[in-house]
């Protein structure tokens, strides 16, 4: 990590945010955190850049087409992806700067376009022995054609409840917790509605986690502490839990968990990091149930960099500041190109 330390600090960093996914406003305060986080003199050059809703590209006070940015930027530059969700998260960017010569933070195009698919990681993850919660995907042809099918192979599995999620979306946008699985239908139809798939999963109970990683697939790596994360009464983990300044409550380390069952975490982290084929970072989102082993619900390829993000809170657990946990991602991202 030396070396890539001292190249990193002649290089010119920029840092893409924004994009057109429904994330787009935890991207721009994400990018901003980083943008902060760099401006410390620590690096040569830093330069911002966003993706508009449009698609087209802003930098320096011009609207771009995304090849016509790249020309602009100085070649060499390190890319600092912090985009959620979308064309940002599911290897197509990844893929674009690839085949211009930039070399960017996190995954590349594979383990990106994988985990953005939560039924195809999921397969991926319990093929490798990791527990994943019971739960089928609903496409829109049998939705039409076949409803009542679905619906009863969903309740020999969802009698304590179910989570209906979009199958490439991210921070909790469009999933539903249900108790009641009258609701079900209203809400298959809403996601569907979004030109997605719709993820039906069973409701598991118990403590809900998610623990990071650092490192590159090939080389060593660091699980950082765990995070217990505690919705609100009569809440779930959704968009404003997350976001929130009131929303849940969140331990660095798990108040609800000891030693050994922390350590269970990391070691299942640390697996699916290895087999979904994470670059720099990742987190992994789990329940804890009060028996059995921990359940997998994703694998999150750029999680969020905001104020009130999971990632930095473990990072400080680890005694790293935001710039240095930044200063890093960006070290992996020479490490791996190198």
């Amino acid at each position: 990590m030396n070396q890539a330390a001292t190249i990193l600090r002649a290089s010119t960093v920029a840092v893409l945010q924004g994009g057109r996914s429904s994330e787009r406003e935890v991207s721009l305060r994400s990018g901003n955190a980083v943008l902060r986080a760099l401006a410390g003199g620590a690096l040569e050059r830093v330069l911002a850049l966003e993706i508009e809703p449009d698609g087209r590209w802003k930098f320096e006070g011009r609207s771009l087409s995304a090849l016509e940015a790249l020309a602009a930027v100085p070649r060499g530059t390190l890319f600092f992806l912090a985009l959620h969700g979308g064309e940002g998260e599911d290897g197509t960017i990844q893929g674009l700067l690839s085949t211009q010569g930039f070399r960017h933070t996190g995954s590349g195009v594979g383990a990106s376009a994988l985990c953005m698919d939560k039924q195809h990681t999921r397969a991926v993850l319990a093929a490798e022995g990791l527990r994943v919660a019971r739960g089928r995907l609903v496409r829109p042809l049998e939705w039409r054609t076949e409803r009542t099918r679905v619906l009863a192979e969903i309740a020999e599995f969802g009698g304590r409840g179910c989570v209906v999620k979009p199958n490439r979306g991210g921070s909790s946008v469009d999933t539903f917790v249900l108790d009641d699985l009258r609701l079900l239908e209203p809400r298959i139809a809403r996601v569907l509605e979004t030109g997605d798939l719709a993820l039906v999963e069973e409701r598991i109970l118990g403590v809900e986690t998610t623990c990071a990683v650092l490192g590159n697939a090939g080389g060593e790596l660091r699980a950082l502490t765990p995070v217990e994360i505690v919705p609100k009464a009569g809440r779930f983990f959704d968009y404003k839990e997350k976001y929130d300044a009131q929303g849940a409550a969140e331990f660095c380390p798990p108040r609800s968990l000891d030693a050994a069952a922390v350590r269970e975490l990391q070691e299942l982290a640390l697996r699916a990091h290895r087999t979904t084929g994470c670059d720099g970072y990742s987190r992994t989102d789990f329940f804890v149930p009060p028996e059995g082993a921990p359940v997998v619900l994703e694998v999150n390829t750029l999680p969020g960099l905001t104020d009130r993000s999971l990632l930095p809170q473990a990072a400080a657990q680890q005694g790293l500041s935001f710039e240095e946990l930044c200063l890093e991602i960006l070290a992996l991202a020479l490490e791996r190109g190198s």
